[in-house]
């Protein structure tokens, strides 16, 4: 759990640094950091999702993953979260909620959560968890000194998600073929890419709460596929 800890602490402090900063940054400049970050973000999930060399079961699995996610209702779920912090420790942030849902999504859907919470329950091995832990107190940083602080409590779902991804690395280690790692890679590569989209703030909302549970259907459809025949 040491990665895990490590991991949500940079967040909190990088979003506590950032929200000192945040009137020192003319609108201008926000904003522009906001796209470059966007853009930055959707160049990350597009390489990511270009590995997967079984393209049915990205399809499959966000399909799926999306009736799961709708049934569910974690987008709602997620945002019900924000909007209660907000109003206990938002102070008027009007903000609050786009910034805990956004953070959230963005630190918790990546590869590198997953594989590294993986490495770290099987192995005990931090390192990906550590340096995903210096990429996330930067962009803390950065989105906090435009979104406000409510990308320090982002550092909540992260503990949880990662945390219970390494207790329950044990049993899952039988599954973890070099196919399932891909393709759920690629999964989650994709839905990083829609929050890149989400974060530009253009007319369009990709629900991308409810298009989770795909990372965790790619893995038994990546399974399945893996031992079909021909």
């Amino acid at each position: 759990m040491l990665g895990t800890i490590v991991n949500a602490a940079s967040i909190i402090i990088g979003a506590i640094m950032g929200n000192f900063l945040k009137g020192g940054f003319p609108e201008n400049i926000k904003s522009t950091i906001m796209q470059g970050l966007s853009i930055t973000v959707m160049l990350i999930g597009l390489s990511m999702a270009l590995k997967s060399q079984n393209l049915l079961v990205v399809t499959l699995s966000i399909v799926i993953g999306a009736v799961l996610g709708e049934v569910l209702r974690i987008e709602h779920r997620l945002k019900q979260l924000g909007q209660s912090m907000e109003r206990r420790f938002g102070n008027g942030d009007g903000d609050f909620t786009r910034a805990f849902v956004s953070a959230s999504l963005l630190y918790c859907v990546g590869a590198m959560a997953i594989m590294g919470s993986l490495e770290s329950g099987l192995t005990g091995n931090h390192t990906t968890l550590f340096i995903k832990s210096i990429l996330d107190g930067v962009s803390a940083v950065v989105f906090s000194s435009s979104l406000g602080l409510g990308v320090a409590f982002s550092a909540l779902p992260v503990f949880l998600y990662q945390g219970s991804i390494t207790l329950a690395a044990s049993y899952i280690k039988v599954f973890l073929t070099d196919t399932i790692i891909r393709e759920m890679t690629a999964t989650g590569g994709l839905l990083i890419f829609a929050i890149g989209i989400n974060m530009l703030g253009i007319d369009v909302d990709i629900k991308v709460g409810n298009l989770l549970p795909a990372i965790f259907v790619a893995v038994f459809l990546a399974a399945a596929f893996s031992h079909m025949p021909g």
